[in-house]
């Protein structure tokens, strides 16, 4: 199941590559998990927390390599592209932050999940990801719902989920208190979701380039 999902792809702007410990220098990336400014901020929201040592993020780049070969999910590091004609962006090749899919085959859905750095916020990359995942999970992996909970209080993200799945003529569920957990305390969260006859009846045009293993 794993060869469903693509080794890496592109959007318009973004270059995703798949993580794992071939693909992905732990102490490259490291600084970026651990000490840069706004780490903090950055993971307010996450399910874990800034990386204290260079082995907590060797494990975690090892453990989601291995989650993808037992087809339970795949991350994505993102990339920057260059402006068209070279046009130049800050931060063009660079290492911005990583998103996953994380599948339910027996309930055919499928939720997102995304981190990125600090410096790459405010230029829409959230909603970019989400429209190439939303065609990923309806025609690559033939799965019928695409479902996005966030906390309660996250409203930068709600703003962006609430935005994307608009777009795809989706619906917020509901709010669920309690229904989750974040640290050592019950979490509130939000229910967004997206069906497959939302998703055919959208008028939603996506650039989206897939390159499999040769």
């Amino acid at each position: 199941m794993s060869d469903l999902f693509p080794e890496r792809f592109e959007t318009a702007r973004l270059r995703f590559e798949r993580v794992g410990l071939d693909t992905v220098d732990t102490l490259d990336v490291y600084p970026y998990y651990s000490t840069e400014a706004g780490i903090e901020q950055a993971t307010r929201y996450m399910t874990w927390e800034p990386h204290q040592v260079p082995e907590e993020t060797w494990e975690f780049v090892r453990a989601v390599g291995e989650q993808a070969e037992a087809g339970d999910g795949k991350l994505y590091a993102l990339y920057p592209k260059a402006g068209e004609d070279g046009t130049e962006v800050p931060g063009a090749g660079e290492f911005a932050g990583t998103a996953g899919l994380h599948p339910d085959w027996d309930q055919r859905s499928v939720t997102f999940g995304m981190w990125l750095r600090k410096p790459f916020w405010g230029r829409g990359y959230s909603g970019e990801r989400a429209d190439a995942f939303v065609t990923l999970a309806f025609d690559r992996l033939d799965l019928d719902l695409v479902a996005v909970t966030v906390l309660d209080e996250n409203d930068q993200s709600k703003r962006a989920i609430e935005k994307y799945v608009g777009r795809w003529g989706g619906q917020h569920d509901g709010y669920f208190p309690n229904l989750d957990t974040h640290g050592d305390e019950p979490a509130s969260v939000h229910r967004y979701s997206i069906t497959r006859e939302q998703y055919e009846a959208a008028d939603v045009t996506v650039d989206l380039t897939i390159h499999d293993r040769p």
